[in-house]
């Protein structure tokens, strides 16, 4: 009875520990890392709160700078190498730089993220809070929750002993929301980050649809377009005619319609966000203004527009432009027209490479009993710093935290999105570190 008592219970045992998914591929040093996150998850939420009630809008040169000083303690902590790299020159604070050299030979690891928001100093307040499950604050998913969900998971292969053979790279920019100018200068340091590393990661927003996590491994670039048309100015009386012509506004709405029938096919967004016109228009530089001058009884001489367009791929960039100045350069009579980009943002179009590492991250979340994450598709994904680096390396999108309501007031985090994306990003970054470099 005795030997049929132990059999019981060592088959219940079993069982219990079969069902047990978290456990059930980590090795001894990633379930040390995931108990680590768990553990740490309180500590991470109050450095959160910092992080978020010190405004740092772009534009905000000493709130960058601050929220860069904390987050810069943290990683020395770590037993990083820290830089702070001045970006005066791009109108901006500048960039947070953090390497931790590992084993010789081993894979390199970009990991990227940004420091600042785009709610500026003028604002409608909006300090940390927590309300059950979630949390809100300005910018507290895009970008400062992704910032925390890094840390805490550095914080976990510190504890496990993973950190110290990984080799590591850190560029967290201070001006992802609005790029510093000339662009070249603001993302020198991104594009050479990206070119020693074998593998990036985002660490923007968690991408999920219908309560489930999604895997990203691509993002559509960010264009911008700025559209003038001219006319003859006159009486409204001579609108149409040979003489007169269509006048500059009307034009303007042609080219635009004909952008509307014209321009559309597959993973290609584009939109119309100012217009203008009369006998005088103008846009302020940053394209978010406008003046315009006229009466009902004049032809418009002046017609101007601004918007932007998004691709997947740097071939459909170029062909997407080639459409717009072909369709611009087929003016009516008596106006005239032209039309100006600013490639602001590169497309990351999607590789094998990165799928790749998307199906090594399921493996992650298969050890640690998570549902796997479907690809998502790259419409549902803005502009972002690692298509900067595209060109160079393979790597996948969105390691920050779940939530709501990014570039809106009231933004929010699922709070239980730290640990998971902790979890996944430290063993993944552990995983990966032992690999061999293949540069």
């Amino acid at each position: 009875m005795q030997n049929r008592a132990l059999l019981i219970a060592a088959t219940a045992l079993a069982c219990i520990v079969a069902a047990a998914p978290a456990a059930a591929g980590l090795s001894p040093a990633e379930a040390k890392m995931a108990a680590a996150v768990d553990s740490g998850q309180e500590d991470a939420l109050a450095l959160l709160a910092r992080l978020v009630n010190q405004n740092s809008g772009s534009l905000n040169i000493d709130g960058v700078t601050k929220v860069g000083v904390m987050v810069r303690a943290e990683l020395e902590a770590l037993g990083l190498q820290t830089r702070w790299v001045p970006m005066q020159a791009t109108g901006r604070a500048g960039h947070l730089i953090a390497t931790n050299a590992g084993r010789k030979g081993d894979k390199q690891i970009l990991l990227i993220g940004h420091l600042d928001t785009v709610f500026e100093p003028d604002a409608p307040a909006d300090p940390f809070h927590r309300d059950g499950d979630m949390a809100g604050g300005q910018g507290i998913g895009d970008d400062k929750g992704g910032v925390v969900v890094m840390l805490l998971a550095l914080k976990a292969m510190k504890t496990a002993g993973t950190l110290k053979a990984t080799n590591l790279e850190i560029v967290l920019t201070g001006d992802e929301e609005r790029v510093g100018s000339p662009i070249e200068v603001a993302r020198a340091d991104l594009v050479a980050a990206g070119k020693r590393a074998d593998v990036a990661l985002d660490f923007e927003g968690l991408a999920q649809e219908g309560g489930k996590d999604m895997g990203s491994i691509a993002r559509r670039s960010g264009n911008s377009w700025r559209l003038q048309t001219s006319g003859k100015g006159g009486h409204s009386s001579g609108i149409f005619s040979a003489n007169a012509g269509d006048g500059a506004i009307f034009e303007l709405a042609r080219i635009i319609a004909v952008f509307r029938t014209q321009l559309p096919e597959p993973n290609l967004t584009f939109n119309v966000g100012l217009v203008a016109g009369g006998a005088t228009a103008a846009l302020d530089n940053d394209g978010v203004r406008a003046t315009a001058a006229g009466k009902s009884n004049i032809i418009p001489a002046v017609g101007l527009a601004y918007g932007d367009f998004r691709t997947l791929s740097q071939e459909q960039t170029d062909r997407v432009r080639a459409k717009m100045q072909a369709i611009v350069a087929r003016h009516a009579p008596r106006t005239d027209a032209s039309i100006e980009f600013s490639e602001n943002y590169p497309p990351m179009a999607p590789t094998p490479g990165s799928r790749a590492y998307l199906a090594k991250l399921n493996m992650v979340n298969r050890d640690l009993g998570l549902a796997e994450m479907a690809e998502l598709d790259p419409l549902k994904r803005g502009a972002g710093d690692i298509a900067f680096v595209a060109k160079d390396v393979d790597g996948l999108v969105g390691l920050g935290t779940g939530g709501k309501g990014a570039h809106a007031p009231g933004e929010t985090i699922e709070i239980a999105s730290i640990a998971r994306q902790a979890k996944r990003a430290a063993i993944l970054m552990s995983r990966l570190g032992a690999e061999k470099s293949l540069k």
